[in-house]
């Protein structure tokens, strides 16, 4: 028995050498075919892929096969080229999840293989590919019909009593059980752009249950290009492998969306209501705690993270981010605005993007104003801090905390500040408008600080600290700022820089049989009684799918 333990102990490492050494092999061809400036290079480095298949012959992957492929063609040894293009096309996925069919009808196909083209056996492989690829979407859409499928269609509408509406909305639950665990669901940006977002149910989804859900917004947007599909390879694995490990062990469903330097999370605005907007969708079609909802990013996806916790957080519960860079860069920073909801940043000392000192001082300010703010520093990574094993510690704090937290529905205090009327809304705030022509109150401050070191790599490749002068936030336009509270049916709210609002009701914050009263800077505005307003409530449950928040009327206040 010790004899066979040993043997396929042996085996197993002989595999795993084989794997890391054809790895190598590749890695080294590549970087030849990188450097390659010439005819002599590109023969180089396809012998060197030649040599790892050679010799790896089991650990031949697509990448390999891919790259082979290219070389070949530039080289115009046309039977090689079609002898690594014919298995990479067949491929249903690739190591790196990518399909087969799209090495062939890709957006750089016929420039990569140029001198192909003419060649009968591109064509045979461009007609299959055409057929494998209609196949693909053709599955994608049954598959995203079924996603949508619901139970039962309650027509809402067809009730007419107020008090019975507002209970079928609270109870609503048309869903039913899930073919699969993973969808790719394509999203329609507008008239000439689509994206898709990427969606990852627990085990065992059942329709009765209502689930927490976490947003990933991914980095590096600026270099990015919307993709109208994603696939579990893209997602589930590589840097994200902590959040499916501890999404799977405490039932969060996982969204994964798809941004692009036009159209994100961050700057410039086009993009910013795909998040609010693929959540109401998702809700259409499966069970989610409306009071349960969060975000989490890196880098990019970071900063977009916390730009919806100081714009537009109502729907969410908490907010996170792996090397974050606090700032709102389509507007004005209002960090006071955290005081509504919290963040979790995990931050390094070695990043480029956001500076160890700038955190520290962010830091302070969060807890100069109280804030549910708190960062982990962890010492020794740089900026790309989820590749590495030793980030999982922070993916256990953030579901730790995911698993605890829940949003406040009805929060008794509120403190608002925009510069945007887009984002003029605030869990029962709403349609606030701006008055910028006349002065602001004595309590409406600007929150600042200064940043005068910034690390930079040189052209060695080495973390350098820089001198530089500037603040962490911009504030581009003149804001408002309106802060409220509530108890026993009495409203008392300040604005500074606004000139009307309204008040969302519900009868879990306010007691319909008595009047409400709202006092403005003071002054006594409204004194009456707020009756159920049932289009109002169909309006409101249509536009964000809330079962929580159900707001049966408001009060409209000018000041």
């Amino acid at each position: 028995m010790r004899y066979w333990i040993t043997f396929i102990s042996i085996l197993f490492c002989v595999a795993v050498n084989a794997q890391e050494n054809y790895s190598e092999l590749a890695r080294k061809a590549l970087e030849t075919m990188r450097k390659a400036k010439d005819e002599s290079g590109y023969k180089k480095a396809l012998e060197m892929y030649e040599e790892a298949f050679r010799i790896y012959p089991d650990s031949i992957d697509g990448t390999g096969l891919y790259k082979a492929s290219v070389l070949a063609s530039e080289l115009k040894y046309y039977d090689k080229a079609f002898q690594y293009l014919t298995p990479l096309a067949a491929m249903k996925t690739d190591e790196d999840g990518y399909l087969g069919w799209s090495y062939i009808v890709g957006n750089s196909s016929e420039s990569e293989y140029k001198n192909l083209l003419n060649d009968p056996r591109w064509n045979a492989l461009k007609i299959k590919a055409k057929k494998d690829k209609e196949q693909f979407y053709n599955e994608l859409k049954e598959q995203e019909e079924e996603f949508y499928s619901i139970a039962t269609n309650n027509n809402l509408n067809n009730i007419e009593d107020e008090n019975a509406l507002y209970e079928k909305i609270k109870n609503h639950n048309p869903y039913k059980l899930k073919k699969n665990r993973d969808y790719s669901i394509l999203f329609k940006v507008n008239d000439s752009a689509k994206t898709s977002f990427f969606i990852h149910l627990p085990k065992d989804y059942n329709p009765e249950k209502k689930y927490s859900l976490l947003f990933f917004l991914h980095g590096a947007v600026r270099g990015s290009v919307l993709s109208d599909y994603q696939l579990a390879d893209w997602n589930l694995g590589g840097w994200n492998r902590f959040y499916t490990k501890y999404a799977e062990q405490n039932d969060v469903i996982l969204v994964f969306t798809d941004g692009s330097r036009q159209y994100n999370w961050m700057s410039p605005d086009d993009g910013f209501f795909m998040i609010p907007e693929i959540l109401k969708l998702i809700k259409n079609a499966i069970n989610i705690d409306d009071n349960k909802v969060f975000i989490s990013g890196h880098s990019n996806g970071a900063t977009g993270s916390f730009s919806y916790l100081m714009k537009q957080p109502t729907q969410f519960a908490g907010f996170y981010g792996f090397n974050t860079y606090p700032k709102v860069f389509t507007g004005g920073t209002f960090v006071e605005n955290i005081k509504n909801r919290s963040f979790i940043n995990f931050s390094t000392d070695k990043d480029y993007y956001y500076p160890p000192n700038a955190n520290d001082d962010f830091t302070k300010l969060m807890n100069g104003i109280n804030a549910d703010y708190k960062e982990y520093r962890y010492n020794g990574f740089p900026h790309w801090f989820p590749q590495f094993d030793e980030s999982e510690p922070a993916y256990k704090i953030l579901f730790d905390d995911l698993t605890k937290r829940k949003r406040n529905p009805f929060p008794m205090e509120i403190s608002w500040e925009f510069d945007d009327e887009k984002y003029g809304n605030i869990d029962w705030l709403s349609d606030i408008k701006l008055d910028t022509l006349t002065p602001k109150a004595n309590w409406h401050k600007e929150l600042n600080f200064e940043i005068t070191k910034w690390l930079e790599y040189d052209k060695k490749d080495s973390l350098i600290v820089q001198e530089v002068d500037k603040n962490a936030f911009a504030f581009p336009r003149k804001s408002g700022k309106i802060k409220v509270e509530y108890s026993d049916n009495i409203f008392r709210i300040e604005t500074s820089d606004i000139q009307s609002f309204s008040i969302n009701i519900s009868p879990e914050m306010v007691n319909l049989k008595k009047k409400a009263k709202v006092y403005i800077n003071g002054k006594l505005y409204f004194n009456e009684k707020v009756k159920y307003n049932r289009e109002f409530m169909l309006q409101n449950f249509e536009n964000n799918k809330d079962r929580e928040q159900i707001w049966v009327n408001r009060i409209k206040l000018k000041i």
